[in-house]
Parts: C-alpha cells; sequence; structure tokens
C-alpha cells in the first residue's frame, strides 16, 4: 500500500502551507503532489503574514527533511496561472536542494509510475499569460483574453505565443508512451466535468451566454484517447462547491482536484493501486 498526497490552489496561505506540512509531518506519505498557484498573489512573493515567501517555504521543507530523514516523501510540483513564470528559476532551487523536482513539461519515473507535469490553462479574463495557451484553436471564449494580448513576466517568442497549443503541448509531452500507468498533474481540468464548473451560471457577456465549464477541451480529448491513470487537476475553486464532487471519472481515467473556494486547505489522499478509494479532506 502506498500514500500520495495531493494539493493545489494554495496561493502562498502560510496557514495552509503549515497546515499541509504538519500531515505531511504526522502521515509521512510516499508520494507528495502540488498542483500550481503556489504562490502568493503579491508579485513581490509576500506570505500572508508578512514573511518573504519562498525562503519561508525552502525552510520548511528543509525541516520537514530533516525531521522525516529517509521517510521525506518524493515531491513533485508544478505553478500555475496565477504564478509568474520569472520565478521559475526560483522553483528549480528547490531541485538542488533536493526538496521537490519542478514538472512542468517534464516526465519523472517513480516506482511502477510515470509522473508527467503541465501547467497551462485555456485563455482567460486575467491579464497574466505566462501559463496560457490557445486551446485546440486560435477561439477564445466571449470576456477572456487571447494569450498575446496580456502580459508576460519572462521572455516568449510571439509565434510560440501564437502557435502553441495545449493540444500540441500535449502530444508532445507525451509522445507515444504507454500511460495506462501515468499519473499527469495538471493545473486546469478537462472540459465538460465535475472539476471545470466556474461560478458563470446565467451570465453573460456583451448579450452572449457565457459556458460555466472553463476547462481544457485539449486536456479531456488526451485524456479520452490516452487513457492515463490518474489525472489531477486544481485552478477552478469553486467546482466541487457548484458540481457536488471533487472527482470524476473519463472512461478509465480518475480525475482529483484539489481546488478549493474556502479557507481550509483542500488534502486529497490516494493510493495509485485504488484510485477509487481516494479521499479528500478539508483542514
Amino acid at each position: 500500500m502506498s500514500t500520495w498526497f495531493f494539493a493545489s490552489d494554495l496561493h502562498g496561505s502560510i496557514s495552509r502551507y503549515r497546515k499541509l506540512l504538519e500531515r505531511v509531518k504526522e502521515e509521512a506519505p510516499d508520494v507528495l503532489l502540488l498542483g500550481g498557484d503556489l504562490l502568493p498573489n503579491n508579485p513581490t512573493e509576500i506570505g500572508d503574514e508578512g514573511v518573504e515567501f519562498l525562503p519561508y517555504l525552502y525552510g520548511q521543507l528543509n525541516n520537514l527533511k530533516t525531521h522525516l530523514g529517509l521517510a521525506y516523501p518524493h515531491v513533485y510540483a508544478i505553478l500555475g496561472n496565477d504564478d509568474p513564470r520569472s520565478v521559475e528559476s526560483d522553483i528549480r532551487m528547490g531541485e538542488t536542494q533536493n526538496l521537490w523536482v519542478y514538472m512542468h513539461n517534464r516526465r519523472a519515473e517513480l516506482f511502477r509510475y510515470s509522473i508527467y507535469g503541465y501547467a497551462c490553462i485555456p485563455p482567460s479574463p486575467f491579464l497574466l499569460k505566462d501559463w496560457e495557451r490557445y486551446d485546440v484553436s486560435h477561439y477564445v471564449d466571449p470576456g477572456c483574453i487571447s494569450p498575446e494580448e496580456g502580459w508576460h513576466t519572462a521572455p516568449l517568442s510571439r509565434d510560440e505565443i501564437y502557435h502553441n497549443t495545449i493540444q500540441s503541448d500535449l502530444h508532445q509531452l507525451a509522445k507515444d508512451a504507454d500511460l495506462k500507468n501515468a499519473i499527469f498533474l495538471f493545473h486546469a481540468p478537462p472540459y465538460r466535468t465535475n472539476l471545470d464548473i466556474a461560478a458563470l451560471k446565467g451570465t453573460t457577456y456583451e448579450n452572449v451566454p457565457l459556458d460555466e465549464h472553463v476547462g481544457s477541451i485539449a486536456i479531456r480529448r488526451f485524456i479520452e484517447s490516452r487513457k492515463p491513470h490518474i489525472t489531477l487537476h486544481g485552478h477552478i475553486h469553486e467546482s466541487t462547491r457548484l458540481s457536488g464532487s471533487w472527482k470524476d471519472q473519463l472512461g478509465s481515467t480518475y480525475a482529483f482536484s484539489a481546488a478549493h473556494d474556502g479557507n481550509e486547505l483542500a488534502l486529497i489522499r490516494f493510493d495509485p493501486q485504488s484510485p477509487e478509494d481516494a479521499s479528500r479532506e478539508l483542514i
């Protein structure tokens, strides 16, 4: 039996991180997966108690590693659409200290599983576009802003911004690999599932009704066609409250969301050998 933790959308909340790391200290899971939107919204990276966030977090992880020793979990992390891409080099510093593995557009092998990470979301109404891609085409939902019209904290060529899509990125990431034992760490949820419902029902933009499902069509098609074992998601905080469920199933693939619109930490526990028994706790 193996215990894996999944959390997402902590947004630099020191109280949520304390709760998470306390649970890790108590239960010593084999794996901890972090699904993006990890940093404070303040671009100067100041946490909610007035401390510099990443030095604080690395200090806490080092303390945890000292306490747990060989029981320190394998930690894998991606960023999310609220996290500036300019901090990637700082995030990679966590690898040099063996605190975590940064997973965007990468694959790692662990036990019998392949872990993949992908941070990008479809175009949104928000102006920060570091982690936004066109989904399957250049269509942009009403009220949303195209990736090249927003702003970026790290340089990307206009060609890359305009021509790359989530669909093409996932094809390049997975190539022809057998994904039956793959676990995907996404930030965006798949389209038209329990995991992608936003608070848009009955709203319009310039008299056009808005779709309350705001997930990625490309991610849904990828799951349905490639059938990974488990996919993990965040991004849409209110989805669980609105749909009534933090999980869904697309064919043989189990999909879980750790996004939450309350002050609590939403912690997902699962064993990859029995994903049907996964649980969610609000702490």
